[in-house]
């Protein structure tokens, strides 16, 4: 057997790190090609949504993929496809062939369920909070590193860091498949290869907690995501005058400007995703359950609870995004920023210290339906962003409408006292199929 769990987690953290480079690329360079091909406000909208279409069925192919083939080979997969498209689209002149290859290239947003798989094959119960948090904030962490660096390294030449992109993605990919291993002992990996079957796969999608989960998700990493694809355009809009007023100039200067305010976000929702995760492991261990109504006897009843609290910060930070906006004060949205991406690091880190312990011999699986579905939301926020009258407003509408009805489903999903994943539609047909640890 090849490698340690710590080798094995440094090179899926690596690979998805990459792929987030790769994924938000596009958006990191919005300004520059909405100049060069004369974009408006809706087709930057649009173009922010584009990176995402590909993402939940994707996720749910690559979850069942990792569980059948083994992480390794399926990641490798990915970032290969994802860059040769990348090298590409370096060389492409027509907009509307440009657009559908960074459609492709966004693929590389499905990795994350694959690294999720391989992760929960390597790391034991008790500290797969940490070990997912890290995996996913340091790998997250690379859509911040390109909204920050791209724009200094390549200023508007779009063209040469798609092709330097997808260039070292091969070589990554290489390597994967080179020192990756798919589960720390032969009995796990095996386990988890009969759990990936059809029947398997519909109990897990048909679970209540399972949905809820999926919920909490596209209110945490969901947002992320959108707002990694969104913020750069709505900075450069939003508070035009004001960035001029803090002397950035024309379109190179002011993409910088949006690209740093909108790393914001971004680098705190990656680097607070270990705390998160670590979080999570200390509700756990220290029996924390201040939440009414969520069950509380379950053996993984704390991290329910502080999932909970960290869905009920995001929609509050949400509504508080707004009023920054429409008060037009841009060192206040920026505070938002911080903070929001603090909760969303809260929300994604505690989402994904629980799915392992929910669904252990379909970890790809409820990965991908989790991590796949949730993703829906990076197309649909930024679309109601851009189509309110004020993209200000456009905060408040997704917390009012969308983010409180998700909360309350959570809640109701995760009041049992026995195993919530026993509980869902088409209970009695796949009765005696959940795998997850019975309380103790």
């Amino acid at each position: 057997m090849r490698g340690h769990k710590v080798e094995q987690l440094g090179i899926a953290t690596v690979g998805f790190f990459w792929c987030f480079l790769m994924w938000f690329s596009t958006a990191t360079f919005s300004p520059s090609i909405a100049a060069t091909y004369h974009l408006t406000i809706k087709d930057l909208g649009l173009l922010a949504s584009s990176a995402i279409w590909m993402t939940p069925a994707g996720r749910i192919f690559a979850g069942w993929a990792s569980d059948r083939f083994g992480a390794p080979r399926t990641f490798a997969a990915i970032l290969a496809g994802c860059g040769l498209v990348s090298i590409a689209s370096a060389f492409t002149t027509s907009y509307e062939l440009l657009f559908a290859e960074r459609v492709l290239v966004a693929i590389a947003g499905v990795s994350f369920v694959v690294g999720v798989q391989h992760v929960a094959q390597w790391f034991d119960a008790h500290e797969i909070g940490t070990a997912e948090g890290l995996y996913a904030g340091t790998g997250n962490v690379g859509a911040g590193v390109g909204a920050l660096f791209l724009p200094r390294m390549f200023g508007t030449d779009y063209r040469s860091a798609f092709l330097w992109l997808g260039m070292i993605a091969l070589v990554i990919a290489a390597c994967y498949l080179w020192r990756g291993s798919s589960a720390k002992t032969m009995e796990r990996r095996d386990a988890v290869r009969r759990g990936g079957d059809l029947r398997g796969m519909v109990f897990v999608w048909t679970r209540y907690i399972a949905i809820a989960l999926m919920l909490a998700y596209a209110m945490s990493f969901g947002l992320e995501i959108a707002l990694n694809a969104w913020l750069p355009g709505y900075f450069a809009r939003g508070f035009h005058n004001e960035i001029l007023a803090l002397g950035f100039n024309g379109v190179a200067g002011i993409q910088i400007a949006a690209g740093t305010f909108a790393a914001v976000a971004s680098f705190n929702a990656s680097l607070f995703r270990p705390f998160a995760g670590f979080m999570s492991d200390l509700f756990q261990r220290r029996g924390w359950t201040p939440l009414p109504f969520i069950a509380k006897e379950l053996s993984y009843a704390p991290r329910l609870h502080w999932l909970a609290i960290a869905l009920i910060l995001i929609m509050l930070s949400m509504i508080g995004l707004t009023v920054a906006g429409l008060y037009g004060f841009l060192p206040w949205s920026i505070a938002v920023l911080v903070v929001l991406g603090i909760f969303v690091s809260f929300g994604t880190g505690g989402t994904f210290a629980l799915v392992p312990l929910l669904f252990p011999d379909r970890p790809g699986i409820a990965a991908g339906f989790i991590g796949g579905i949730s993703t829906v939301g990076g197309i649909a926020y930024p679309l109601i962003f851009a189509s309110s009258a004020n993209a200000h407003v456009g905060y408040l509408y997704v917390s009012l409408y969308m983010f409180a009805p998700f909360i309350m489903f959570y809640f109701w999903a995760a009041r049992y006292e026995r195993n919530p994943q026993e509980h869902g539609l088409l209970g009695r047909a796949l009765a005696g199929l959940s795998s997850a640890p019975k309380p103790s």
